[in-house]
């Protein structure tokens, strides 16, 4: 069977979102029944409805989700607020709600089974559907348009930085080549322009050049900076986050962030200047949490997950 013919029918009835490591993000968290509590990535609404329980009466959460779809998801409850954004915006809209600090935020940086399943939304490589990717489908800039548009230096980055393709080089001069030939709309397209330049894995292969393309139209690494270096401001002392990355590009952010309560790395070498580094953040878990064999077994797309947690001090 050829690569090509490995498009699957489009599911129906899917769950939208099965929450990964689900009972430690909670646990990590330690919520207070009182407590404000931001979850960046609402979703399918697990973890959130997950803290809401833990809440009393006088607690609050807010709820990101750039994904229109996700507002479909939002419980009835006067003790949530939903805001239909990015979280590279969180302390805005915090502001905007008259919220200066809050007791905890969650951000589970995966794609949602929900749009890994919806074909129409193009993040998956099992089914046809156009080349889009977007988040946040208010925004202009899609897969298909980088892959028409970006210039051969700009696509051999993007492969080698995003994606880990072994062979970013070649494959951004096949595509340019290839492109005065052929329009690619779709994923099926996209795949056929591609296949006589996948190395190795075909599924593996492809993850990679997708997941390469996914960050760069949702702009996934600088939002995440964004909202890192705002939890400094953002999280009461005391407080708690738990984030949850999928790919080593996020978790090396979340990790050096975690440490250094930045990402500037470097430090003057001068033997006369002494440097006092005030920490910021208190590693709740030294190593980070993966999934249990239990939840591999139900939920497949927990293996990659990692979640670190950090206490504000």
């Amino acid at each position: 069977m050829s690569d090509l013919q490995n498009i699957e029918p489009q599911p129906s009835h899917l769950e939208y979102h099965v929450p990964v490591l689900y009972a430690e993000t909670l646990d990590g968290l330690n919520i207070q029944a009182d407590g404000v509590y931001v979850d960046c990535t609402f979703g399918g609404g697990g973890h959130g409805r997950g803290i809401l329980k833990n809440l009393g009466e006088a607690g609050r959460l807010i709820a990101f989700d750039q994904d229109a779809d996700a507002v479909k998801n939002i419980p009835e409850d006067s003790r949530v607020t939903f805001v239909p954004q990015n979280f590279r915006h969180l302390q805005r809209f915090l502001r905007l709600h008259k919220v200066s600090k809050v007791n905890g935020v969650l951000a589970d940086l995966g794609v949602s089974s929900h749009q890994f399943d919806e074909g129409e939304r193009g993040f998956s490589i099992r089914f046809d559907g156009p080349l889009d990717m977007r988040m946040d489908q208010r925004q202009s800039l899609t897969a298909a348009t980088i892959v028409a548009t970006y210039s051969e230096l700009q696509l051999h980055k993007m492969f080698e930085h995003f994606g880990e393709v072994s062979n970013s080089k070649t494959l951004a001069k096949h595509i340019v080549e290839a492109r005065k030939q052929m329009q690619v709309q779709t994923i099926l397209q996209f795949r056929a322009m591609i296949s006589s330049v996948v190395k190795g894995n075909p599924n593996k292969y492809l993850a990679q050049v997708f997941q390469a393309l996914r960050i760069e139209v949702n702009a996934e690494m600088e939002a995440l900076k964004e909202m890192l270096l705002q939890l400094n401001d953002v999280v009461e002392v005391g407080g708690r986050v738990a984030i949850i990355t999928f790919h080593s590009l996020e978790d090396r952010l979340v990790k050096l962030f975690l440490k250094n309560g930045g990402f500037d790395d470097e430090v003057d070498d001068n033997p006369f200047v002494q440097h006092t580094k005030v920490p910021r953040w208190k590693l709740v878990t030294k190593k980070p949490i993966t999934a249990t064999a239990d939840e591999l077994k139900k939920n497949t797309r927990s293996r990659s997950a990692k979640l670190r947690v950090a206490e504000r001090v």
